[in-house]
């Protein structure tokens, strides 16, 4: 039953968040999206740097990503932290990606329930596969994650100033905790 209970919890959410340009009456500016992602360099670990995050990352700590390319095309994801401290207990989601835009593949759908796919942007992706930003185009949330639990003081401004040209609020943007 609570298992339930979290699906219909999730399954609600979702939908408020994928849907909320019907309940305003206009739609956001559309979200830029990198012109290439190749798929097989971007799968991996990526570790969560900063992050406006959904109620499942809240208190969330060492968060880490994982993507892998299944045989039916879509992409197995495996997100991972510790729950209130870095030693708290260790959390695991399974969401599936399905890439929307076979040109460019950085517009992803990601399905924590079926049948909702929420929006899932690569907005940014340096050369050389180490660092990335991930948006929606409603702007409610937005990962800065990097092959590394830590990146340069330089990079991070970088990217939150890039964040912050997409039109994010920046005071919803918080640091995440690595070991």
């Amino acid at each position: 039953m609570k298992k339930l209970l979290l699906i219909l919890f999730i399954s609600l959410g979702l939908i408020g968040c994928t849907s909320n340009q019907i309940f305003v009456g206009s739609s956001p500016e559309p979200m830029p999206v990198v012109d290439y992602v190749d798929l097989d360099r971007f799968m991996g670990d990526w570790y969560v740097i900063a992050t406006i995050p959904t109620f499942l990352e809240r208190d969330a700590y060492n968060p880490i990503e994982t993507y892998k390319r299944d045989n039916d095309g879509s992409i197995a994801t495996t997100f991972t932290f510790n729950k209130g401290s870095l030693s708290g207990p260790t959390k695991i989601y399974r969401p599936r990606g399905f890439v929307k835009d076979k040109r460019t593949n950085a517009i992803w759908g990601m399905q924590f329930v079926w049948p909702i796919r929420a929006d899932y942007r690569i907005v940014y992706l340096d050369d050389t596969y180490q660092q990335t930003i991930i948006g929606r185009t409603s702007r409610d949330y937005v990962w800065i994650m990097a092959r590394t639990p830590t990146i340069s003081q330089k990079d991070y401004s970088s990217l939150v100033a890039r964040v912050d040209s997409l039109g994010y609020d920046l005071d919803d943007l918080q640091k995440a905790t690595h070991e």
